[in-house]
């Protein structure tokens, strides 16, 4: 991962496209969280969290600008690294967690979104919290002018914030979030590896 991170900082166009492409896949995230949202039944921290991973959108493709103004101005395929895998990554990872909820807890409508919306979030906030401090790692390596640490520091929040939550939901939740984040890992294998791909054949 670090020599892939490398190669992409090293390269202004690759490294805007990168950038792009996480700010996408937060814009999702927040996305995702508002459709999870009961009518009327919405908390603070919901709506704090949904907030948050659209600042972070917003705050990725603001970094664009220390490297190439002009470019990935949008979301469109060209200016996404492994665009299929992007677009389908967040899709994929909650539908195979609402098929694994709906067999284990037999859960329908609301409740099964809001169980969806808890182990969805709680492994991309395990995965961001694994990436972004891997990326800020190489940042601070080659002295670039982007950060993401700010970012770093509330997806801490924010996992922390997910594993309450999920202490609430059921007692064995580390149990099933085992499974869920098993499904994360397959996926996130499949996006870099098809981001490698891409680059191998450019």
């Amino acid at each position: 991962m670090h020599n892939l991170l490398q190669h992409l900082v090293n390269n202004n166009e690759l490294h805007s496209k990168w950038l792009n492409t996480l700010s996408f896949m937060e814009n999702a995230g927040a996305r995702k969280i508002s459709l999870c949202e009961h009518p009327s039944k919405v908390d603070l921290l919901q709506l704090k969290h949904a907030a948050e991973e659209h600042r972070h959108a917003y705050y990725l493709k603001k970094q664009i600008g220390k490297i190439s103004p002009k470019s990935c101005v949008t979301y469109t395929n060209d200016e996404l690294l492994a665009a299929k895998a992007t677009r389908y990554y967040l899709d994929i990872l909650d539908v195979k967690t609402s098929r694994y909820l709906k067999t284990h807890f037999e859960l329908s409508g609301y409740a099964l979104k809001h169980a969806a919306y808890l182990f969805v979030t709680y492994a991309i906030e395990v995965r961001a919290d694994e990436l972004y401090p891997q990326y800020q790692k190489v940042l601070t390596q080659n002295k670039h002018k982007v950060m993401v640490k700010s970012i770093i520091a509330e997806e801490e929040g924010h996992l922390e914030e997910m594993i309450l939550q999920l202490q609430n939901f059921h007692k064995d939740w580390e149990q099933h979030a085992h499974a869920i984040l098993l499904m994360e890992q397959s996926l996130f294998t499949e996006w870099i590896t098809a981001i490698k791909t891409e680059l191998k054949d450019a």
